[in-house]
């Protein structure tokens, strides 16, 4: 259920009869309460959802206004796509008047948790967020709802969570490119995919899988490696080309994977796209950074990140009712480089 009015340290004092002076001290673990007292306060105000409000108290200090907050978590900032859906909410959320708190969980679930805390204690207007790859239970996400906090998932969503999504169309952007390796005269095409706990990866190994099959090709799981980054690829490359039946082409997850693949191939003496065709996903600036440059899908962040922003704002300022979820699909394009024939 959610809370109608978040209680404070004064609710926590009457209900535990002693003062507010004593609960600020023992929330900060001070020496002059006992601590058992400590321990009996905190139990209750961590069981009624209450945490000391680290942002307001700062703003309170230097006699600042509050100001509109949406927290972001990243799961790495490094990486092309998240610093261009980033970028999108960004831009929309400043046009709107709100900033951003930004943190990267580096694909560590641990670490979401903490982050997911840190919002809530800062009281942000809502969180938007891409899961970490290692997350499999997903109760700090189910905690934020139930608090009344607007959330909103991008890329990675969590199925387990009845929440506001923003996605690329993974299933037909991974049916098109490999559409167009066979149009091309590819014939055995090999897979490189993200673990199969995440929705994306899934919808992108069945649009691989689907057009194959719907071109009258045979799928064949040994063409099918689970890799996304490109130290991976260049070490299980030479082992895939070494297959009674090597492949003439391969269909990657994403940019830096493709890239990984195209110079492992070249090292080892193939032309590329002559003897070996290979798109990837995410039309990053590296893509045009590579010989032949690459060719792949663009899954258009900015877009996205505009999209959540819009979402996550709208439902703060009661544009959109708190109980309907919006699930929002932004189109992929594929670009057509030098790497397919």
């Amino acid at each position: 259920m959610k809370e109608e009015t978040p209680i404070t340290m004064k609710d926590i004092a009457q209900a535990l009869g002693v003062s507010v002076a004593t609960v600020s001290r023992a929330l900060k673990d001070s020496p002059r309460i006992s601590e058992e007292r400590r321990a009996a306060i905190k139990a209750y105000a961590e069981s009624h959802n209450f945490f000391p409000n680290a942002m307001a108290a700062s703003l309170r200090n230097n006699r600042m206004k509050p100001r509109k907050v949406i927290g972001v978590i990243v799961p790495q900032l490094n990486h092309y796509y998240f610093s261009s859906i980033l970028s999108g909410i960004e831009e929309e959320a400043s046009a709107r008047g709100y900033r951003l708190m930004v943190a990267q969980s580096n694909e560590n679930y641990l670490r979401e948790v903490g982050i997911c805390q840190s919002f809530y204690e800062n009281k942000v207007a809502g969180v938007i967020v891409s899961q970490a790859k290692d997350t499999m239970q997903y109760e700090h996400f189910q905690k934020l709802l139930d608090l009344g906090m607007p959330l909103v998932f991008y890329d990675r969503i969590c199925t387990g969570i009845n929440a506001n999504r923003v996605v690329v169309d993974d299933y037909m952007g991974a049916y098109t490119a490999v559409s167009h390796l066979i149009d091309t005269g590819c014939r055995n095409i090999a897979y490189y995919g993200s673990t199969m706990r995440l929705e994306i990866s899934k919808n992108r190994f069945n649009g691989y899988r689907d057009a194959l099959l719907k071109n009258g090709l045979t799928f064949d799981e040994r063409l099918v490696r689970y890799c996304d980054n490109r130290t991976d690829a260049e070490m299980i490359t030479p082992d895939v080309m070494a297959l009674d039946t090597p492949p003439d082409a391969f269909f990657a997850v994403n940019d830096d994977t493709a890239i990984g693949i195209l110079y492992t191939v070249k090292r080892m003496g193939y032309r590329v796209p002559e003897d070996i065709s290979i798109c990837g996903f995410t039309n990053g600036e590296r893509a045009t950074a590579c010989e032949p440059m690459l060719t792949t899908v663009e899954q258009r962040g900015k877009i996205v990140g505009e999209e959540a922003a819009n979402i996550l704002i709208g439902q703060v300022e009661g544009l959109f009712p708190a109980d309907k979820i919006e699930k929002r699909v932004v189109r992929t394009r594929l670009i057509v480089r030098g790497t397919t024939r």
